[in-house]
């Protein structure tokens, strides 16, 4: 499955959203790498197991399922997710993308992907449910990253 979605991050017409820039966006993609747990809700820890000068490789825990998966960093616009296969779930990838198609608009793109080998291919149902689930995250990735931005922790 391909699910891809799109979240504005900065709109000059609405007086209501505190813009940010996009070092403050970047800034706040990498505490989400480096503090998932701050961002997601179930994750009880992650232990990073490895790093590099781009990348790093994580063990995520969320309850008795173990997630192991690799991250790869393109300042200062891209983060790109590999996640291994497991007994419970299938190998998968996530890229976040950080859109400025001019001086005021600021996105944030999502573009999740599962490949179900050895897995059953999710039903037509729940394949919507997880694409709400999918939005809700990413929803919520930049709820935390605006309040981190208006905590002044991504100066």
């Amino acid at each position: 499955m391909k699910f891809e979605h799109l979240i504005e991050i900065n709109n000059p017409l609405d007086p209501f959203i505190d813009a940010l820039t996009q070092d403050q966006l970047w800034r706040g993609l990498l505490q989400f790498v480096e503090q998932p747990t701050e961002f997601v809700l179930g994750l009880d820890r992650c232990r990073i197991t490895a790093r590099g000068d781009s990348w790093l490789d994580r063990e995520l825990h969320y309850g008795t399922v173990k997630v192991i998966d690799h991250v790869v960093l393109e300042p200062p616009r891209k983060v790109h997710y590999t996640t291994k296969p497991s007994a419970q779930l299938p190998a998968g990838a996530l890229t976040i993308t950080i859109e400025a198609p001019d001086e005021m608009q600021l996105f944030m793109r999502f573009v999740y992907e599962t490949f179900p080998q050895g897995h059953q291919v999710a039903a037509a149902e729940f394949q919507e449910v997880m694409k709400q689930a999918y939005r809700d995250a990413g929803i919520d990735i930049v709820k935390q990253i605006r309040n981190y931005a208006a905590e002044g922790k991504l100066t």
